[in-house]
């Protein structure tokens, strides 16, 4: 972990916030495209990952294929197309780690506010440290925002009438409790979501019922972990274009689904 004293403003090229999916792409194009360029990452949490490192809930997995959900400069390699959360969390540790981005990273560094100087031609960017809530500034010529659409903190919960009487197990995937037990309970799952569909599979193998509440019908197809035209395509097509290839060929049979 890199911690910094505020005794002096610390002047980089590049700022990233987020060291999650996009924080990590961002680093590897500001490294091979800039490499004059003087960056870091600010992580808000101690680890990096984002998505991939917090969320814990059973049967987490990806709701896009990983050949064209990956990085085009580190394709996927595996089998499979639908992956499981831990396998994605270590293909971006992979990535980070073999490209040097995360020497990088500063964690437990949470962005407080950013601020534009047209005069000065810079951002003044204030962080805080997750630990001792120390604050120090930062200057950057370019800031690049890669914190996703989450509140890490705090998922969205709706306001249900009467949640106050119920005496069961309120739960929010995104802060799934460590060694919750299922067995033999009967589950209700609120929403037809990407984590709906990934979790109430998983609960389905242990709880004794599982109801899946849904405002609008949806069409949900059942389909294998591997992909037989990603699989069909690595087998015939050259090394130089298999990746390309196979990237190109699920993106757009995708579209036609």
């Amino acid at each position: 972990m890199t911690r910094h004293s505020p005794s002096d403003v610390e002047h980089l090229d590049v700022l990233i916030v987020g060291a999650g999916l996009s924080g990590i792409a961002a680093a590897h194009y500001v490294r091979t495209d800039c490499p004059w360029a003087s960056y870091a990452v600010l992580e808000a949490r101690e680890a990096l990952g984002g998505t991939w490192d917090l969320f814990r809930y059973p049967g987490i997995r990806s709701d896009s294929d990983m050949f064209t959900f990956g990085y085009s400069f580190r394709p996927w390699k595996r089998p499979e197309a639908i992956a499981k959360g831990e396998t994605i969390l270590a293909y971006l540790q992979e990535t980070a780690s073999e490209e040097g981005i995360d020497r990088h990273i500063r964690f437990g560094t949470r962005v407080i506010a950013a601020d534009w100087s047209t005069e000065d031609a810079r951002w003044s960017v204030t962080v805080e440290d997750t630990v001792s809530g120390e604050r120090t500034t930062l200057t950057c010529s370019f800031y690049i925002n890669c914190t996703g659409y989450y509140r890490y903190d705090h998922g969205y919960q709706p306001d249900f009438p009467g949640r106050d009487a119920y005496q069961g197990t309120f739960i929010h995937p995104q802060h799934w409790l460590e060694g919750l037990d299922v067995d033999g309970k009967t589950v209700v799952v609120i929403g037809s979501g990407a984590t709906a569909v990934t979790l109430v599979p998983a609960l389905a193998r242990r709880a004794a019922q599982v109801t899946m509440l849904q405002r609008s019908p949806t069409y949900i197809a059942s389909v294998p972990s591997t992909n037989p035209i990603a699989s069909r395509l690595r087998k015939i097509l050259p090394s130089r274009y298999r990746d390309g290839g196979v990237r190109w060929a699920l993106a757009l049979s995708s579209q036609g689904f």
